[in-house]
């Protein structure tokens, strides 16, 4: 691949993709997290870095975008209209975030419809409450519910010394499972590295020319599930692939610059992450019989305990709705540091140490979460109601190859 677009036939939206190119890297140079990722033209970059515009420059540049691209005709070929809506949420969720940079309050239902197109359900005490009686029955004993599940867990940590092996077979076994489905072009692939001092679990770094940098960190123990979940959300058929795409389809054969930058606090996060944690599901129908089988006896651990271990993992995964009631309250001041710690401690049945942690990334990311539960059964039902289903394989795969192929943000999952 080359490092610039093919010349294409022009578009009146190219001007105007330029422009939110060059705002997103201006954004960049008052937050080190904003730009997550950039492989257009250098000079670009060079010029954000040079000029470092005002915030309140910033703000009014992207003001004044967003308004020319929803003045715009809607296009009459649907692809193209995608690309339109696109850029006319992404402009928006770049000036929300400027907005909130010089200082403006933003509840947190409110920050994710602007930043993220869109809006969290709210879910009571009685919803987890339900939901840890099924987890209670499972692992019946004395003492608190989340000490028990505690204690379980840690039959299932992965040894340190076992990490590289058990990840990477994880990963080659994703990678297999997806270019059986979708086609990735020549030369592509990832580093792998593990690393400490991090408050997330894994990240994908994407560089451009179809390779990323996939870190995990090993600050807190790892689970033996979490080498399916990592494989596949921050590789195949998740991050990677989905950026790999992007850059093939978008950049690469139409010349859509917009595609050479990626604005974390985005919509195209909440497709992103919701396809990524989806992608799991997608990959690893099989997950149970592939725990047991291949990982668990990779790792040293116990075959037969392999089967519990999965029903425990799916029930508590239905909990991550806690995440986005602990983080709202938080944000929105109706629950202290301390109280959201132990509101996850409580529902989502976190050690301390992990609520903690939970709680100094959500000081960094704030209405992000919603980008993994809420983002993950979106895109599940948007594949599902077009008949992607368990039961129709191959319609599921070809559904999430065109949903990664393209412009598409939340509201279009609808």
């Amino acid at each position: 691949m080359s490092d610039t677009a093919p010349s294409a036939a022009p578009s009146p939206l190219d001007a105007f993709a330029e422009r939110y190119v060059k705002l997103v890297l201006a954004v960049g140079q008052h937050d080190d997290s904003y730009v997550d990722a950039y492989y257009g033209p250098p000079a670009w970059a060079e010029e954000a870095k040079a000029s470092r515009l005002s915030l309140e420059e910033l703000a009014s540049r992207a003001a004044a975008l967003e308004r020319e691209l929803q003045a715009l005709p809607a296009p009459s070929d649907a692809f193209v209209a995608l690309r339109h809506r696109y850029l006319v949420h992404q402009t928006g969720s770049v000036s929300a975030w400027v907005r909130l940079r010089r200082g403006e309050k933003l509840r947190f239902d409110e920050e994710s419809e602007a930043l993220y197109n869109a809006r969290a359900p709210v879910h009571t005490d009685a919803h987890f409450e339900q939901l840890q009686a099924e987890l209670d029955r499972l692992l019946p004993g004395p003492g608190p519910l989340m000490e028990r599940i505690e204690r379980f867990r840690r039959e299932f940590i992965i040894r340190k010394e076992k990490l590289d092996i058990v990840f990477r077979t994880a990963i080659d076994e994703a990678r297999r499972r997806t270019l059986a489905h979708i086609p990735l072009p020549e030369g592509e692939g990832f580093s792998l590295e593990f690393v400490t001092n991090k408050t997330w679990g894994g990240y994908n770094w994407y560089q451009g020319n179809a390779k990323s940098l996939i870190q995990i960190n090993t600050d807190l123990p790892i689970f033996i599930s979490r080498a399916i979940d990592l494989a596949a959300h921050e590789g195949y058929p998740g991050h990677h692939v989905y950026n790999v795409l992007l850059e093939q389809h978008l950049l690469r054969e139409r010349g859509w610059v917009e595609f050479s930058v990626y604005a974390l606090y985005s919509p195209q996060s909440f497709i992103a992450e919701g396809s990524a944690n989806y992608g799991i599901d997608v990959a690893f129908p099989d997950a149970p019989k592939y725990l047991r089988e291949v990982l668990f006896p990779l790792a040293g651990l116990d075959p037969q305990r392999a089967d519990l271990y999965v029903k425990v993992e799916e029930l508590s995964k239905k909990l991550a709705y806690a995440e986005n009631e602990a983080t709202r309250g938080y944000l929105d001041g109706r629950l202290t540091r301390e109280q959201a710690r132990d509101w996850l401690a409580r529902y989502r049945l976190m050690s301390p140490e992990r609520a903690e942690r939970f709680i100094a990334n959500a000081d960094a990311i704030r209405s992000y979460v919603i980008n993994y539960n809420l983002g993950r059964d979106m895109v599940a039902a948007f594949i599902e109601r077009q008949g992607g289903t368990d039961a129709a394989p191959e319609r599921r795969w070809q559904l999430f190859r065109e949903l990664l192929s393209s412009p598409r943000l939340p509201g279009d999952l609808r």
